[in-house]
């Protein structure tokens, strides 16, 4: 949950009614199946990244390409949340917003850098606390009483507004294909996955975690309602959640909601932080130095693939040079986040654009990694480029040839297109290409049962065979 889901959840309910919950349900409903259907067996392959699961899987190193996409992807999230609580810092403080931007990204920068994922983990426990108080139990109880309870309500709101698909199915869908497919593959998600101690804790704890952020989606609609029955004049729609938190929560309980709002925020910008660094250590850096040599990517032996993935999990002779290396990693790529939410005048299109990428473009390489056994990296590798060229070719064309120049950005068609282009050059290139080598296929078979053992990565009867 970020200030997409807090500030814009709120946004969407005051402008189209308990329907403005769909894009937090979305996001719900991605978590839930990503925690049922796929955490276990993630949890399982002791990986630290997305493309980390793509080359054990496939065991070809061009799937590495996957990486780039994904840095772009994490480093957006955490450039819009930062960009987002900064400009609440503008409004509150009176603040300049590179000053904004300066202070509240070096909070998140510090306790980061010093702590990691754990302390992440904790500011995480704490932000849930103000955000749960928030929301659920200071603006919905008021919200709900300034405007005379839910019959209040009905009594001035249009009936449209009390409808589920008031938003429109077109939005919903797109919300589903967006977010909820977003959500099974982002490595800011699956970081979360990989930190879980048995599956049994990753499957119930993410479950859980996709049921309060259904009931999030649906409270925050429910403020935006309460305020739409008040006062329907307010022009930019993301103004409401500070509206409530100014106008209608008495003072003191009012900064509790606003904190509410920043802690989600800051919550996103840290965990994409952290991904981000991961990424680029673990995966962008090793395909860096491979284009420098001048290696061409080739197939990959059952055990050079494990090994290929296990080589970042295991602790290094020198943990505490270890430590320093990423914290450093951290370091400069929140500074470098931190500029980007400065020069980047929309990042909210430039999310919108990464995000599309992402969905368009991996999508369905990674779960057809964990779902279609006869998927190869030569098809999963052309795939991908199949997918993000048709995504952002679309978004090109349709951004030249509208009279609106973001309509291309934000329509729908460019991940729908991706999407089937993907689908077919994965199909169809898996199928032309050499099956995955049965020493590839059986590391991961072996790996995704047992996870790691003390002996041996690979079955025995793979090993004598080879």
């Amino acid at each position: 949950l970020g200030g997409a889901s807090a500030v814009g959840g709120v946004g969407l309910g005051y402008e189209h009614g308990i329907s403005g919950m769909w894009m937090v349900g979305a996001i719900g409903i991605g978590i839930i199946i990503l925690s049922l259907a796929f955490a276990p067996l993630l949890q399982k392959l002791k990986i630290y990244t997305v493309v980390q699961m793509l080359t054990l899987r496939y065991g070809h190193e061009s799937t590495q390409g996957a990486s780039l996409v994904m840095l772009a992807y994490t480093m957006m999230i955490c450039a819009t949340s930062t960009g987002a609580y900064a400009s609440i810092f503008v409004v509150l403080f009176d603040w300049d917003r590179w000053l904004s931007v300066l202070v509240g990204g070096s909070v998140v920068l510090i306790y980061s850098v010093i702590g990691g994922m754990f302390s992440i983990t904790l500011a995480d426990v704490v932000q849930f606390v103000v955000m749960t108080v928030g929301l659920f139990f200071l603006m919905l109880p008021y919200g709900l009483n300034e405007a005379g309870g839910w019959s209040g309500m009905q009594e001035r709101l249009d009936t449209e507004f009390f409808s589920i698909d008031g938003i429109g199915l077109q939005s919903i869908i797109t919300y589903f294909v967006v977010y909820t497919l977003g959500i099974l593959i982002g490595q800011d998600i699956w970081q979360r996955v990989f930190t879980g101690r048995t599956p049994g804790i990753t499957r119930w704890g993410g479950f859980t975690a996709g049921i309060y952020i259904l009931a999030f989606g649906i409270a925050g609609a429910i403020v935006g309602m309460t305020v739409a029955s008040m006062d329907s004049g307010i022009e930019n729609r993301d103004d409401v959640f500070s509206i409530v938190a100014i106008d209608i929560l008495p003072y003191g309980l009012g900064g509790i909601a606003m904190a509410g709002g920043i802690a989600a925020m800051m919550s996103t910008a840290s965990g994409g932080l952290i991904a981000s660094a991961t990424v680029a250590r673990t995966d962008v850096m090793p395909l860096l130095r491979s284009f420098a040599s001048r290696k061409r990517p080739g197939q990959l032996s059952g055990r050079e693939a494990a090994q290929m993935a296990r080589e970042n999990v295991e602790r290094s002779d020198d943990h505490e040079a270890d430590v320093k290396s990423n914290r450093r990693w951290v370091f400069g790529l929140g500074v470098a986040v931190m500029a980007l939410a400065l020069v980047v005048p929309d990042v909210v299109a430039a999310l919108t654009i990464a995000y599309a990428i992402l969905v368009g473009g991996l999508l369905v390489p990674i779960i057809g990694a964990m779902t279609w056994r006869r998927g190869t990296g030569i098809g999963a590798a052309w795939s991908m480029l199949a997918g993000t060229v048709v995504t952002l070719g679309t978004m090109i064309y349709l951004e030249i040839t509208a009279e609106n120049a973001l309509d291309g950005v934000f329509a729908n068609e460019p991940i729908y297109f991706g999407l089937l282009a993907s689908i077919i050059v994965f199909i169809v290139g898996s199928l032309l290409s050499k099956p995955t080598p049965e020493d590839v296929w059986q590391a991961w078979k072996h790996r995704s049962r047992h996870g790691i053992d003390e002996s041996n990565e690979i079955p025995a009867v793979v090993e004598s065979s080879q």
